[in-house]
């Protein structure tokens, strides 16, 4: 072949080439997105933007989980969690499967060339040939090769790398979502342990108290100050709070349990560690407004990723009703001896373009893009429904914030109304103004407030927890969350 329209074939290759990159960037026939308005109210019903911002982190949103929890025995149950749990594990692998196959999708925007070498022998028999011997034959050849690449003139290929992109991103904010979960659930399951802790201190002072009464009252029962049926009521008195201390050291055994799976490693605290009356508990948050659910709460973020996800692949769909052109071709060197591949004259070049529309489908992609649109359809009914459970969750914490506050004052009082009583009582018995029955309701009410006030002083900074996963948390410390690994250039 003449050198000179070799070195035209090589321009004009190359001239098509980076034709058809320009063209692989043509706009998408996706349908424009837009963000549905959001499906709840402007305000939340109990707090919401006039609620009492927390004194001790008023700038919570920009802080990480540790600034808000600052119990240095539940950070170190945090971080082992997020190092240890198995279910976020398992979030950080998905997010690697689905960048993977976004890598695998945006691959195919680009053009594959691959190098290629061979060489052919071959015998011919003399019968099949004019001269009647058999020949012998062989074939070199050395070059570069173009596999077969779509121009994306209608943006389908485009489309679908997008669709892949959200999808990933997706996923990303569900491992994110998950992280908060973890964060979440591992700080309400310390708070109830140290509710059983502050509980059992509780029944196990009354049931040393009681076990004194129960000594007193047998000796003046030996000595006759005193009827048997005084004995048997304090008796009672000692088994039930006996009883209840078995129950909540079970209790106590069970939460632990379920706190050390899902922390995922076996942990170690103090049974006397932070109370729940400490300062560095749980303080009290400020909502904002329902549209900061938008940009804070990763699962609202991921549906909306997903949403779009939806829409690109409309346009995908779309696309697919428009021809489709792909190129193949190679470029390089051949020759019958080995010594002559690289030689003058022995440039070889294939270049074939293809074009296909498919004529009858039995209604294939009419039946697909009404696929695609029903499923963003049913995107746009999820993020809907995930902006609505949002909204409810902030509801909902908020009104046990307030509530529960409210619960807690009246618990306290009650405790301080049953502690006299409890007092006054044994003194009116002591001076025999007072059957021991008194008493004995007395301190039976006492224990039920001590308990009661505990088990709500608890609920309460539960609900602060709950508004904290509510409203999204605070930045994420990503040097404690499991890394995804890096499969391909994050975009």
């Amino acid at each position: 072949m003449p050198a000179p329209l070799s070195h035209k074939v090589r321009r004009t290759l190359a001239g098509a080439c980076a034709a058809s990159l320009l063209l692989a960037g043509c706009a998408s026939m996706a349908p424009p997105y837009e963000a549905p308005p959001l499906p709840v109210p402007a305000q939340y019903a109990d707090g919401g933007d006039d609620a009492t911002a927390g004194s001790r982190n008023p700038d919570w949103r920009d802080a990480d989980w540790r600034a808000y929890f600052a119990d240095p025995q539940l950070q170190a149950l945090i971080a082992q969690a997020l190092d240890s749990n198995r279910d976020l594990r398992g979030a950080a692998l998905r997010v690697a499967e689905a960048r993977a196959a976004y890598g695998i999708q945006r691959a195919d925007e680009l053009p594959g060339v691959s190098a290629q070498a061979g060489v052919d022998r071959s015998r011919v028999p003399g019968d099949l040939n004019l001269t009647g011997r058999p020949l012998l034959g062989s074939q070199y050849q050395a070059g570069l090769a173009l596999a077969s690449w779509e121009l994306d003139f209608w943006g389908r290929v485009r489309s679908l790398s997008d669709a892949a992109l959200q999808s990933y991103l997706a996923t990303d904010a569900a491992r994110r979502a998950a992280t908060l979960a973890l964060i979440s659930r591992v700080a309400d399951s310390y708070l109830l342990l140290r509710e059983y802790d502050e509980r059992i201190v509780l029944a196990r002072q009354t049931i040393a108290s009681r076990e004194e009464t129960l000594r007193i009252y047998a000796r003046r029962v030996a000595v006759g100050a005193t009827s048997r049926l005084n004995l048997t009521q304090v008796q009672t008195l000692l088994t039930q709070a006996q009883a209840l201390g078995a129950q909540l050291e079970q209790a106590r055994a069970s939460q632990f349990n379920a706190l050390q799976l899902l922390v995922g490693a076996p942990v170690a605290l103090p049974a006397n560690g932070t109370g729940l009356d400490d300062p560095r508990m749980p303080d009290t948050l400020r909502a904002g407004l329902p549209s900061e659910l938008l940009t804070r709460r990763p699962d609202v973020v991921a549906a909306e990723h997903r949403l779009r996800a939806a829409n690109a692949n409309i346009g995908a769909a779309r696309a697919a009703f428009f021809p489709r052109i792909a190129l193949t071709g190679s470029f390089g060197t051949a020759s019958a001896e080995l010594d002559g591949l690289f030689a003058s004259g022995s440039q070889a070049w294939t270049f074939s373009p293809g074009i296909s529309l498919p004529l009858f489908d039995g209604g294939r992609r009419q039946a697909n893009l009404s696929l695609t649109e029903a499923r963003r359809d049913l995107a746009v009914a999820g993020y809907e429904q995930t902006v609505q459970t949002a909204f409810r969750d902030v509801s909902d914490a908020l009104a046990a914030q307030r509530w529960l506050g409210e619960q807690l004052a009246i618990a306290e009082a009650a405790l301080a109304a049953q502690t006299e009583r409890a007092r006054l009582s044994r003194l009116r018995h002591e001076n025999g103004a007072a059957a021991f029955l008194e008493v004995l309701d007395a301190e039976r009410d006492l224990l039920v407030a001590q308990q009661q006030r505990v088990s709500i002083r608890r609920a309460l900074l539960s609900s602060r927890v709950a508004l904290y996963a509510a409203l999204g948390g605070g930045s994420l410390d990503e040097r404690a969350v499991p890394a995804v690994p890096q499969s391909i250039t994050t975009p």
